[in-house]
């Protein structure tokens, strides 16, 4: 992409950060649904590049069409979650499994943490793309978690799991665009994971403190700094011998170490002292009284075992990954530009969806087989005896319509500011006013730009690890260090990335309060950025 003619200005900085305030008025202090905020924010991004970044209407239609392929890679995902959603749902899973975790521990904070924390981390190290929001959603909301409290747990406590998950694909999508060479990629890693430490701990706080403000946090203190530890350090001494693999195994130790952790008094006796508990409808502990399940708690866990157990078959095990990587399908797109010289190459095959490794599939295998498993064993039937039945189809449908337009305008949005030249205006128009300490202080707002517009933490490097590379070469500043701020920003920027939350919102039945979840992840995501820019001039100041 030729980049030199972009027009670096006030004037077209404020038109191409246009499209985002708008999205962010509409959602927050307006209160507008995601499906009516996110076309608004798609013809505003049109119209700035049309009239101000002279963006033909070709270049305007390749760029359309791509988002429209980006979104389908996400509604791959969207579509098989709520469809195991509905069929776990409708076999009476979720009511076994609330029932059957309070017997597990009766600290109710303990549970949401290990779920939200812990469990979505471990979904995110090996499928991610939305799947660790679409399957740990329904499981906080039926442990009592409201359900506007639930997404935002469900967003935002995995996040720091973003850059180095799904077996380090964000990572490695850095390294190729950055051209790091290799003698400093190892430093590049463990600055990252370094950086990554102050969302995972924040993560953790966050939900303590929303469940129950300043008690909460005297209570649960201790257990947020042990798993914050084994998450976050083990992610980072990890990513020294295999940055792929990090994320996964760090949350594969924390899972393990919940069950001794779970036999402390402190998390095995339900919470006292507590008065004020604004993230719950109802506690574990209200519970007890209910009708006994249909089924045990190891049958309700079936898709929380299938789910990895077939993830990792198809990753790891190199035979069986050989053959279903083989298979990809992509579309064509030819070269276009602007008047500006921006240009995009022609793609023989534009972001290529590896159909059978892809989270989608991993998905609908997982459903399939847990269908089987509950018909087989009655459980449709019995559960159709105590409660009037709904239809799978239709509850798909309800949920999954809905949720695929703003996504689909999302990505389409993401795509024109990226193919018009407005991305590369906002990241080069922020360094070129910034001396190289305030810019590394701002590294990694750009990547959670990224994260922001695209919903993806390997789509923010893709985007911008290249220009922050640069921009850190024309300062004369460590280039790890910056790439290091850009990957943390890709993580923690996910909290607050619209189709992120419309897929969560879709899950929880909520649709249309995308804004209030946005209003309790956007402070903790500024916060996290202004430590986290500290914490980059640091790494600068001592490279």
């Amino acid at each position: 992409m030729d980049t030199s003619q972009v027009p670096v200005n006030v004037l077209h900085w404020m038109l191409a950060v246009l499209s985002i305030i708008v999205l962010l008025v509409l959602l927050v202090p307006l209160r507008w649904r995601a499906p009516e905020a996110a076309p608004m924010a798609m013809f505003t991004v049109a119209i700035v590049a049309l009239a101000a970044f002279q963006t033909p209407w070709n270049t305007l239609a390749v760029a359309s069409g791509k988002g429209v392929w980006d979104a389908i890679f996400i509604l791959y995902v969207i579509w098989p979650a709520l469809l195991l959603y509905q069929v776990t749902k409708q076999a009476g899973a979720y009511d076994a499994l609330r029932q059957g975790i309070s017997r597990f521990s009766r600290n109710e904070l303990f549970i949401i943490l290990a779920l939200s924390w812990v469990f979505s981390s471990f979904l995110q190290g090996i499928a991610g793309f939305g799947a660790p929001v679409a399957v740990v959603v329904p499981l906080l909301i039926a442990v009592g978690v409201r359900p506007v409290y639930a997404v935002a747990f469900g967003v935002l406590a995995h996040a720091w799991a973003r850059f180095f998950g799904t077996l380090g694909v964000g990572w490695l999508a850095t390294v190729r665009v950055a051209d790091l060479d290799e003698a400093i990629q190892t430093r590049a890693a463990f600055e990252s994971g370094l950086l990554i430490l102050i969302s995972c701990y924040l993560g953790g706080f966050l939900v303590v403190w929303l469940y129950g403000r300043w008690p909460a946090v005297r209570h649960a203190w201790p257990l947020v700094l042990i798993l914050g530890t084994i998450l976050g350090v083990g992610q980072m001494l990890a990513t020294l011998f295999s940055p792929e693999l990090s994320t996964f195994l760090a949350a594969a130790v924390a899972l393990l170490a919940l069950y001794p952790l779970s036999r402390w008094r402190r998390y095995r006796d339900p919470i006292t002292g507590i008065p004020v508990r604004p993230a719950m409808s109802e506690s574990l502990t209200d519970q007890q009284h209910d009708e006994a399940p249909i089924m045990s708690l190891g049958m309700s866990f079936v898709p929380y075992v299938v789910l990895p157990v077939v993830t990792l078959t198809a990753l790891l095990v190199d035979p069986i990954n050989a053959q279903l990587s083989r298979w990809q399908l992509g579309m064509s797109f030819p070269e276009v530009t602007t008047g500006y010289g921006v240009t995009n190459a022609a793609v023989e095959r534009y972001a290529p969806i590896t159909v059978l490794t892809h989270p989608g599939t991993m998905l609908l295998v997982t459903t399939v087989v847990v269908w089987i498993v509950y018909r087989s064993g009655g459980y449709y039937t019995a559960w159709a005896e105590r409660h009037v039945p709904e239809r799978i189809s239709s509850a798909l449908l309800a949920d999954a319509v809905p949720a695929s337009v703003p996504v689909i305008a999302f990505l389409i949005t993401s795509r024109i500011l990226d193919h018009s030249g407005q991305t590369l205006t906002i990241a080069n128009g922020i360094a070129d006013v910034s001396p190289p300490v305030v810019y590394a202080g701002i590294a990694s707002v750009i990547g959670a730009l990224g994260a922001f517009m695209t919903s993806s933490s390997t789509a923010s490097n893709v985007l911008f690890a290249a220009v922050q590379a640069d921009v850190a070469q024309q300062h004369g500043i460590s280039t790890t260090a910056i790439i290091a701020g850009q990957a943390a920003g890709s993580a923690y920027g996910n909290a607050i990335a619209p189709a992120n939350i419309v897929l969560g919102t879709s899950i929880a039945g909520i649709k249309g309060k995308e804004g209030s979840v946005l209003r309790l992840t956007i402070g903790w995501t500024a916060a996290v950025a202004v430590l986290t820019g500290i914490a980059t001039i640091i790494l600068v100041q001592v490279a």
